[in-house]
């Protein structure tokens, strides 16, 4: 048996990727003796309601924490500042012809002010915000990753790491 050279495969055309640098974070606030998280809404591209974490883009000159305090700031209404980072999460998606990979800082933020609201929000995205207990936050918010993060911050405030 005589073997035969390899043939060139054509490779499937590959979208440009880019990478997209965000901050955010659990907002707490305490109301008579209960932590509450504000979790925002927004449509996804299907259509269907998303409850997530407030997080967006940095701008010129921004810091991992400022973006966090003001994208918090905008998208719920509600004035943080930052106690602790919360780790990152990472993920990928295509939008407009590209292959996107997304990198989110979460950072623990304690509110210092402001009203629940989407007034402040730039880019329109959230269509509700609202106050969710820290211990039941986990099982409002759409993505797994975001639940850990908001796991994580349960652990911190509570002394575990």
């Amino acid at each position: 048996m005589t073997s035969r050279p390899l043939q060139p495969t054509q490779l499937p055309h590959r979208l440009p990727e880019v990478e997209e640098i965000s901050a955010g974070g659990v907002i707490i606030d305490v109301d008579n003796g209960v932590a509450q998280v504000a979790v925002i809404a927004r449509r996804n591209r299907a259509g269907r309601v998303e409850w997530c974490l407030p997080k967006g883009h940095i701008e010129a000159d921004e810091t991992l924490e400022q973006t966090a305090v003001r994208e918090v700031a905008e998208e719920t209404g509600i004035i943080g500042r930052v106690l602790a980072s919360l780790g990152t999460i990472d993920y990928w998606f295509s939008a407009s012809g590209t292959r996107v990979h997304k990198i989110v800082h979460h950072y623990l933020l304690e509110a210092t002010g402001g009203q629940l609201s989407i007034e402040g929000d730039p880019d329109a995205e959230a269509i509700d915000v609202a106050w969710f207990p820290l211990v039941e936050v986990q099982s409002h918010l759409t993505f797994p990753n975001e639940r850990r993060i908001a796991h994580l911050a349960w652990e911190r405030l509570a002394g575990a790491t």
